[in-house]
């Protein structure tokens, strides 16, 4: 896996409901002086590949509710370093609404509860067999960055996966936004021979962003 640019986008904590599981067991108390000490279990080595397990509920997909005007859908699949499908990994996706607005404390604009009605800025997708994952959405609007630039439109998107110790985190950009994206301060900072891994195709009802977890067409991780 190539190395990854450092990365703290504005406002691109999950959300504050703690659906991010922590993923670190908690220590044993220490043996007395004296005491034979009680080894316990290892932990395993990666996350999977049971991960999603238990964290799925029958929405998760639905940023935003069937029949939403605007509603695109967001599809794709994952691959790994030797272009095999990964058909046990989860997606999640966090985005300002279509004003560029989160209902988040962490926006130092405030908290704002967005005017689409059902938007919750947070998705979930397990992948199936094919290694297919979709979110329905509304895409989002531009925000401001760090240093009173504006970044584009964008989702941000976590992977879970066999395999991984942490989660992967990356950004889609949309094509339909060729000025605002090349205005982008975070794009900026991508080798421009690799942003095109960081920019969705267009669909017949929304965005293709398949995701390459290593390889040749390795898409483009931050380190958050």
């Amino acid at each position: 896996m190539t190395e990854r640019p450092d990365l703290t986008p504005a406002f691109a904590s999950s959300p504050a409901d703690g659906s991010v599981p922590a993923l670190t067991p908690t220590p044993a108390a220490a043996p007395t002086r004296g005491a034979t000490p009680t080894l316990g279990s290892t932990p395993a080595q990666t996350v999977g590949p049971y991960l999603h397990i238990g964290l799925l509920w029958p929405d998760g997909p639905e940023v935003v509710p069937d029949g939403t005007p605007g509603a695109i859908w967001i599809r794709g699949q994952i691959f790994d370093g030797a272009g095999a499908l990964v058909p046990d990994a989860l997606v999640e996706t966090w985005q300002a609404d279509p004003e560029g607005r989160f209902d988040h404390p962490d926006d130092p604009r405030g908290a704002h509860r967005s005017d689409v009605p059902g938007f919750r800025g947070f998705g979930r997708s397990a992948t199936d067999a094919e290694g297919r994952y979709e979110i329905r959405t509304v895409k989002p609007g531009a925000l401001p960055g760090a240093d009173g630039e504006t970044e584009a439109p964008h989702l941000n998107l976590s992977v879970f996966a066999r395999g991984l110790l942490h989660r992967l985190v990356t950004r889609l950009y949309f094509p339909d936004e060729e000025t605002a994206n090349a205005a982008d301060p975070v794009l900026g900072t991508i080798d421009p021979a690799r942003r095109a891994t960081l920019v969705a195709s267009p669909a017949s009802d929304g965005f293709q962003f398949d995701i390459h977890l290593q390889g040749t067409d390795e898409t483009v991780f931050f380190a958050v």
